[in-house]
């Protein structure tokens, strides 16, 4: 059976999430579901990553199993028809070696978090980005991302329903970039892992948020660091401002440009 990687664009917000689950809507679902109109024996996909519900994402990667041989941009085009009006969008498709995994095939995985300060609602990015009203000092906010980087436990940073076998991980960059934006600021904070823990990118970024509005100190977050309690943790951040911007594989089929994503 051929198998072909998918490159998926989606706003989480009507999903439960990337995984298939008995009682709600999620994307794996979704796509699946598309898949199986035409062709009823294709199997489940694999995805690179589980994102939580409300999480979009700009470069998610998933592969699956067909019978037909397909023409990639066919295949793509098809599965697109099917998935209408969903906010999910197959954006290339790459026939791929039959043992090549989604997962598995990976080496990293790169995360872009959204957040706008200003004190008017959002109206425009409203479920795209994290309000808040009070102003960010971005540059703190780097210093304390700094102080994440590279290999630690990083249990505080970790969800109680994390199933991962070890909270050692390896952060690869952290990065907080600034932009002006009609009567406020958007700060973007790039994140990058071969893998990262339940909860690891929201947990930083509530914990950092609190850096930028100057409530914690860069040394505060290297002591909740080294704690490594989950109760040190700042607040974790809501969902809908964190995106999964592409995931990187050594010899990449989809031909996804990470240079600017962190």
């Amino acid at each position: 059976m051929p198998r072909y990687a998918l490159l998926i664009e989606y706003n989480g917000a009507p999903f439960s999430g990337w995984q298939r689950q008995k009682e709600h809507p999620s994307v794996q679902q979704a796509i699946e579901e598309s898949l199986r109109i035409l062709e009823p024996e294709c199997e489940t996909i694999g995805a690179a990553g589980r994102t939580d519900a409300g999480v979009h994402a700009m470069g998610q990667v998933a592969h699956c199993d067909m019978v037909k041989d397909w023409d990639p941009f066919a295949l793509a085009a098809a599965i697109n028809q099917h998935l209408k009006p969903k906010p999910i969008a197959i954006v290339k498709v790459a026939r791929v070696a039959d043992d090549w995994h989604a997962r598995f095939s990976a080496f990293e995985r790169r995360y872009m978090f959204r957040m706008i300060s200003r004190r008017a609602p959002l109206v425009h990015e409203a479920g795209l980005a994290w309000h808040v009203k009070h102003d960010i000092d971005a540059a703190a906010m780097q210093l304390g991302a700094d102080r994440l980087i590279g290999h630690h436990d990083f249990t505080t940073f970790r969800s109680t329903m994390c199933q991962a076998d070890s909270p050692n991980k390896t952060l690869d960059a952290a990065r907080v970039e600034v932009f002006d934006v009609p009567y406020g600021q958007e700060i973007r904070l790039y994140f990058r892992a071969r893998s990262f823990l339940h909860n690891q990118v929201r947990s930083f970024v509530g914990t950092l948020e609190r850096v930028g509005a100057g409530r914690w100190t860069p040394d505060d977050v290297t002591t909740a660091l080294e704690a490594r309690d989950r109760t040190a943790c700042g607040p974790v951040c809501p969902p809908h401002g964190l995106y999964l911007m592409s995931v990187g594989y050594p010899s990449d089929p989809l031909g996804v440009d990470t240079s600017e994503h962190g």
